[in-house]
C-alpha cells in the first residue's frame, strides 16, 4: 500500500501515515496536513476533532465518534490529502535559541564524543552549535523534543549502561539524535553540555518553550554566563531569543 494511508487507532482516533523514513520532506507533509486540519476545524467545516498529534512520519487525529463517524471523517481526510502539503507547510517558523554551557561537569561525555569522532572538544561544540535543528515531534517527557539535523560526524552510540538520573537541562547525543532533557530522568544519551533554560515548566503561561515544527539553535556560553542566566531566570529577567525564519 502506498502513502499517504489512513489507519484506525481504536474507536476514536486515526493515524495518517506519509512515509516510513525520518526526513524533512515527509515531516513537512505531516506539518502541512496538521495545518489543514486546524484550518478546517477553525472554519467550522470539520467537526468532532479533539486533538492532532504529529510524529516523525504521521499525524494522529483524535475525534469524537458521537459527533463524526469514522466513515465521514475518512472521506473528509482523503479529500484534504489531495492538496500540496509541502507548500502549505512552508512559510515562516519559529527559531528558539538555547544557551548551552558545554563540557566540564555539565557535559561529562564531551571528551568521549570528541574521541569517538576523532576531533577536538572545541570542534564538537562548533559542529553541534553550528546548525539549526528541526523539532520533528515531542514525546518521552513533557518538553522533550526529537530534533533532526545532527551532523553525521557527531553520531555516537548511546551509553551501554544508562544513567539512573540525568539532571534537567542536560544536552545529549544518542545515535543520530540530539536533544535536551526537560526533567530529571534516566537516560542513555551522552551528555555534552547543559542549559539553564527549562523547556517545560508547569506554572509558566505557556508550559512548553517550543513545539513541533519549531527550530532550535544551541548558543555556546561560558560557565559564568550560564550561572548569570540561571540567576536571571530565577527572578524572571531572562527570556530565550525567539525569531521567525523562512522555510523552503
Amino acid at each position: 500500500m502506498g502513502y499517504p494511508r489512513i489507519l484506525l487507532n481504536g474507536d476514536s482516533a486515526v493515524c495518517v501515515e506519509f512515509g516510513n523514513e525520518i526526513s524533512v520532506e515527509v515531516n513537512n507533509k505531516v506539518s502541512g496536513f496538521q495545518k489543514i486540519i486546524g484550518e478546517e476545524v477553525n472554519a467550522g467545516r470539520l467537526k468532532g476533532i479533539v486533538e492532532t498529534i504529529p510524529a516523525f512520519c504521521s499525524l494522529m487525529i483524535c475525534y469524537d465518534p458521537e459527533v463524526i463517524w469514522y466513515e465521514e471523517l475518512e472521506a473528509c481526510l482523503r479529500s484534504l490529502l489531495d492538496r500540496d502539503l509541502s507548500v502549505i507547510a512552508g512559510g515562516t517558523r519559529r527559531l528558539v535559541e538555547i544557551p548551552v554551557c558545554y563540557g566540564g561537569e555539565l557535559g561529562p561525555d564531551l571528551k568521549d564524543v570528541a574521541e569517538y569522532a576523532g576531533i577536538t572538544e572545541e570542534e564538537v561544540i562548533k559542529l553541534h552549535s553550528g546548525r539549526d535543528y528541526l523539532i520533528y515531534m515531542m514525546g518521552f517527557l513533557p518538553g522533550f523534543a526529537y530534533l533532526g539535523g545532527l551532523d553525521p560526524r557527531l553520531e555516537v552510540p548511546r551509553l551501554s549502561s544508562p544513567r539512573p538520573k540525568i539532571p534537567s537541562g542536560s544536552v545529549g547525543i544518542g545515535g543520530k539524535q540530539t536533544g535536551i532533557y526537560p526533567l530529571d530522568s534516566p537516560g542513555g544519551w551522552r551528555l555534552i553540555g547543559k542549559t539553564p533554560v527549562r523547556p517545560f515548566r508547569l506554572r509558566r503561561k505557556s508550559p512548553l518553550l517550543y513545539q513541533t515544527g519549531d527550530y532550535i539553535r544551541f548558543i555556546p556560553v561560558s560557565r559564568g554566563e550560564y550561572e548569570q542566566i540561571k540567576r536571571d531566570l530565577s527572578i524572571g529577567m531572562y527570556k530565550c531569543r525567539i525569531s521567525e525564519v523562512e522555510v523552503l
